[in-house]
């Protein structure tokens, strides 16, 4: 298994519940969307996969571990197998493209290694090819500060390609990019995941995204489970219950200018 979730709940430090009891189970090489209205939990419920949170409540096993009743140097190997897109990467502003995706392999590498790829690229044909994937190949050796939004976006995922981890987790990854750019990336990471039977799990704003590239939905309300489905049987009736907060209205994707 991916993941098994069992009875998971999560309250932040000010007291607010972002999760309440969810229980999921993902099998190895499936690619899941979750989607729901703002501030449902679907962020919170990365990271918990991510091991970036640990739970208030109930028991989380990834990739075969419990995450907090493992060694720290068995959390270091757990986490290099897994990615996160974040909606915005965490790329400091001056680093060059090509360092930023070379960090996606620094928990996989030796020590010598990881810090000499901060100081000169000891890889170059990797990252290349994980941008020619996302039409972003003339940006290699660019600062990221020079890229916008929905090229820094393309970057993180290039990172997670590069990284090749064995449960990708992406958070509104395609949410700065126009609809061509949008349905390039989600198929990119969806054949990766593919070709090495590993497991896709993306938080998606734009239900249109969701429902055609995904074959099963997983909807968040309020922190709890929705429901669980295959992409075929979402129904219209559905999604207007579950987005009942913003007055029925079904998010979709709007162009967007890179």
């Amino acid at each position: 298994m991916a993941f098994i979730v069992q009875n998971l709940s999560f309250q932040h430090a000010n007291g607010t519940r972002a999760l309440r009891d969810v229980s999921l189970v993902a099998k190895a090489g499936e690619c899941i969307a979750v989607i729901g209205p703002s501030g449902s939990g679907k962020t919170t419920f990365l990271n918990l996969l991510a091991t970036a949170l640990k739970p208030s409540e109930g028991a989380l096993t990834v990739l075969g571990s419990n995450p907090w009743r493992i060694s720290k140097s068995a959390l270091r190997h757990l986490r290099s197998q897994i990615g996160l897109v974040h909606q915005a990467p965490p790329i400091p502003s001056r680093q060059r493209v090509i360092t930023a995706i070379l960090a996606g392999r620094l928990g996989q590498w030796p020590l010598w290694k990881s810090i000499l790829s901060l100081i000169y690229p000891v890889d170059i044909v990797g990252p290349q090819r994980c941008l020619d994937r996302l039409e972003l190949s003339d940006r290699l050796f660019e600062r990221c500060d020079c890229l916008s939004g929905g090229q820094l976006q393309r970057v993180g995922v290039a990172r997670v390609l590069y990284q090749a981890p064995q449960l990708m987790l992406a958070d509104e990854p395609v949410s700065a990019m126009d609809p061509v750019l949008s349905d390039l990336t989600i198929r990119q990471l969806i054949e990766d995941a593919a070709s090495r039977n590993a497991t896709l799990v993306a938080s998606l704003h734009a239900v249109d995204i969701a429902l055609r590239w995904f074959p099963r939905i997983i909807g968040i309300r309020e922190g709890e489970i929705a429901f669980d489905l295959p992409s075929s049987e979402v129904t219209e009736t559905l999604l207007k219950e579950l987005y009942a907060s913003e007055m029925g209205v079904l998010p979709t994707q709007a162009p967007v200018t890179t």
